[in-house]
């Protein structure tokens, strides 16, 4: 059996003098000691680590200062993981990124409870407004096509050309090919030096402007500026004797029931009588030197400038005439005017 050594016992040693090199050492030792300390305590009561929320990434890179608060300047821009596509989303466990941390030395950090992090990957949205737009302008000066009056239907829904953020410029319509009989275009959207492409195709549609009615209307109802409203609609899909957004239809009749939402058309309204008929009216011929009047009644309803025949009530004789004003007509011929005078003063007499 393999016996114990006895430890030997500890030599007496004598407190040695005190020097000024010792002094010196000593104090030396006690303010390395103090630095440490308060370095080591600057550490614990500095900011620590914290996962972030969700999270928006900007490039296709996610570093460590996109991913967790309170990271050192020095080590904020370090790679660890890759971002989605553009415009995509996606997660990233919460251990994982503790994993990709660990060899960097940062210590533990706090999660708030998260299990995982949400990532959005942003991206600049060039939707059909830009497309169609950067479309009509070579329309117009290759085509000699008025954009005002045009509308592109690109093919497919939500049709969409992302690109980073930084491509901030005008997006642009290169390789355009147009087919007038087919009314087809076919164009290549690019931002940058094609630095994000996308390859579209559409029908194109010529516009024009028409009267819309925001409210049904009876027959006989007057049209008021709350009634109509302008609207762009394609060319095919209305009728050709639409009421075009400039004819101003305020203020004229309705001739028949009008449903809201049909598109006003020609002989929908028309100005309102001036004459009614039954009305008694006063019948005028009016020239240079020359004024002659004769009340009468009208045989029918008349607008502004349409021809009715009128009766003087006395006579019984008929007159063709033109509604010039509210119950006013005119004649063409002072004789006849003349003769229907006399008749009534000699039926008077």
């Amino acid at each position: 059996m393999y016996a114990l050594r006895q430890i030997p016992a500890a030599e007496s040693r004598r407190a040695a003098t005190l020097t000024p090199g010792i002094v010196v050492r000593a104090l030396f030792a006690l303010a390395a000691l103090c630095f440490m300390t308060v370095q080591v305590l600057a550490e614990n009561n500095g900011q620590r680590l914290r996962l972030r929320g969700d999270v928006t990434a900007r490039g296709d890179i996610l570093t460590l200062g996109d991913l967790v608060e309170g990271a050192p300047a020095d080590l904020a821009q370090r790679a660890l993981f890759r971002a989605p596509a553009l415009g995509a989303s996606g997660t990233i466990q919460a251990r994982r990124i503790a994993d990709a941390i660990a060899p960097l030395g940062l210590g533990e950090i706090e999660t708030g409870g998260r299990a995982q992090v949400s990532v959005q990957r942003a991206a600049r949205r060039v939707g059909p407004t830009e497309i169609e737009a950067a479309i009509k302008r070579v329309l117009e000066t290759s085509y000699g096509l008025d954009p005002r009056n045009l509308a592109i239907r690109i093919d497919g829904e939500n049709t969409v050309l992302l690109a980073p953020l930084d491509l901030d410029g005008q997006a642009t319509a290169l390789d355009v090919t147009y087919d007038p009989r087919l009314k087809r275009v076919a164009a290549l959207i690019t931002l940058g030096e094609r630095q994000a492409s996308l390859r579209v195709a559409g029908l194109v549609q010529e516009i024009r402007e028409v009267q819309i009615l925001t409210r049904t209307l009876n027959r006989g109802d007057t049209v008021s500026a709350t009634d109509v409203t302008i609207e762009r609609r394609p060319r095919e899909a209305t009728p050709p004797d639409a009421q075009a957004g400039s004819v101003v239809s305020i203020g004229q009749v309705a001739q028949r029931s009008l449903s809201a939402g049909s598109i006003l058309r020609s002989g929908d309204v028309a100005p309102a009588d001036m004459v009614q008929r039954g009305e008694a009216v006063t019948i005028v011929f009016d020239a240079p030197g020359l004024n002659l009047s004769l009340r009468g009644q009208a045989n029918e309803n008349g607008r502004l400038g349409a021809a009715i025949t009128v009766t003087n009530p006395v006579s019984k004789k008929s007159l063709a005439a033109t509604v010039i004003g509210p119950g006013r007509v005119s004649v063409s011929s002072p004789a006849s005017l003349g003769r229907q005078a006399s008749a009534a003063f000699d039926a008077a007499r």
